[in-house]
């Protein structure tokens, strides 16, 4: 139990720290803050494994200043794809003129 409640505040750190970071913070909520985390942290884990480091991650149950890196790092990337994505598919968007 402790460790769910240590991955959800983790997960609301990171994504706090990320929308801060991307200057999304006034369009995110708490929840919305854990999800990037949470998310984030998977694929921060997964883009640093591909990359050969240790892509060690809060999801991983591993607390530390490496981890919280390795899932701030995708906790960034969720967000820039949310922000390519959006800019895609608003109305005068790329996409809309293509």
């Amino acid at each position: 139990m402790i460790a769910f409640l240590v991955w959800i505040a983790m997960g609301a750190l990171v994504g706090w720290v990320a929308s801060l970071i991307m200057k999304t913070d006034s369009q995110q909520g708490a929840l919305l803050n854990i999800i990037v985390g949470i998310v984030g942290a998977a694929l921060g884990g997964a883009l640093f494994r591909f990359f050969g480091a240790n892509g060690l991650n809060i999801n991983d149950n591993q607390v530390s200043v490496y981890s919280f890196i390795v899932s701030l790092v995708g906790a960034i990337a969720v967000i820039a794809l949310v922000k390519v994505v959006r800019r895609l598919i608003a109305p005068g968007g790329t996409a809309s003129r293509i």
